[in-house]
């Protein structure tokens, strides 16, 4: 039978959430309903919230989150009732032209819930990323279940499931960052912090923070950054990367903020056939001006980063016994634990760049 349960859903643009009943449906063949434990506060649910990602209004917000399977549908073969699983929105379909080829983590046919969640009066309601999980249960595929050892504290596990697999693949998956390699991360939130903690785990020697904060180069440096370069009060930050890297520039710049201004900082601040991969998430109206024989000139790679490039299944397991065994601090991004009727003060604490992660216990 159908459950109602409470969660957080966004009614329309730029309006303050709110904390209403919803019904979970009973699961279609391929779902499942999971008991949300943990949910982190990503700034992608805000973008949904002020009309950022589209207008499918009323949005049930919340999508990094850690829970347990509860009820599964009678084709499911994925995953078992009381299986403890970290929710991913990457659920690869195998079929499309992406898997076919060998690279699911560009999945062009991502697996969701077939049924949808509802308001008490029946609106249907669209969860952020497929997921929504600002909420007692949610239903999602399967496949958007991925198992992890139930040992990890559910509000550092949950932060798998967006912002911290993001910084994280950046570094290890879209850069490749081995050993002995210099990186430069521009932008040092959660993500950005990801990313350090990720170099710092491939092996990267140096490690160079750029942000405006000091409070965030503090974090930074606690996450793994070997240097920090505070964007304020240097001129010409590309500079000061290659001052710190022999002169030459780092072998992998990661841009955390999605502007045109640190995308370009990033470009100037690699190697010589180094690497940029852009993480940060650019608005549409966004526009890149740079003379074409520069990108002739210096050669390498310039990549974009989709949810760090990674396959759930295989990395969500790993990168959680990492954490168990003591070499990734995931519980370092947990800066506080709040409640469900706590979102909105979360998005706040988020935007003036007080925390690098609100977790949502329920």
């Amino acid at each position: 039978m159908a459950t109602v349960v409470k969660g957080v859903i966004s009614r329309t643009k730029n309006a303050p959430t709110e904390l209403v009943d919803i019904t979970i449906p009973d699961p279609g063949p391929n779902d499942v309903v999971v008991k949300i434990s943990t949910c982190g506060v990503c700034h992608t649910d805000l973008a949904y919230a002020t009309g950022g990602i589209n207008d499918e209004y009323p949005f049930l917000l919340g999508h990094e989150a850690a829970g347990v399977v509860e009820t599964v549908g009678d084709a499911v073969t994925h995953v078992e009732v009381g299986d403890y699983v970290v929710l991913n929105w990457r659920a690869v379909c195998g079929e499309c032209r992406a898997c076919k080829r060998g690279r699911p983590w560009y999945c062009f046919d991502t697996f969701n819930a077939s049924r949808p969640m509802t308001l008490a009066d029946g609106t249907e309601l669209t969860p952020a990323l497929g997921i929504g999980a600002f909420a007692e249960k949610t239903l999602v595929h399967e496949g958007q279940c991925t198992k992890v050892d139930e040992a990890a504290d559910p509000a550092v596990a949950c932060l798998l499931g967006c912002g911290v697999m993001a910084g994280l693949g950046a570094a290890m998956n879209t850069g490749q960052v081995g050993r002995g390699d210099s990186v430069a991360v521009i932008g040092c939130g959660g993500v950005g912090d990801a990313a350090i903690a990720g170099a710092k785990l491939a092996g990267a020697t140096t490690i160079i923070a750029v942000d405006r904060d000091p409070n965030k180069l503090d974090w930074a440096k606690d996450l793994g950054a070997t240097h920090t370069v505070d964007a304020s009060a240097t001129a010409d930050v590309a500079e000061a990367v290659k001052e710190l890297t022999g002169g030459f520039g780092a072998d992998v710049v990661i841009d955390a903020v999605g502007r045109p201004e640190t995308y370009q900082t990033a470009f100037y601040a690699r190697d010589l056939a180094g690497v940029v991969v852009l993480v940060g998430v650019p608005t549409p109206e966004m526009r890149l001006e740079m003379p074409l024989v520069d990108f002739f000139s210096h050669g390498g790679a310039l990549k974009s980063s989709w949810y760090g490039d990674c396959l759930p299944e295989r990395d969500f397991p790993m990168l959680i016994d990492l954490f168990l065994q003591g070499r990734l601090p995931l519980d370092k991004f947990v800066t506080e634990r709040i409640g469900i009727d706590g979102v909105d003060a979360a998005f706040k604490a988020m935007e003036s760049g007080r925390v690098l992660r609100s977790v949502v216990e329920l």
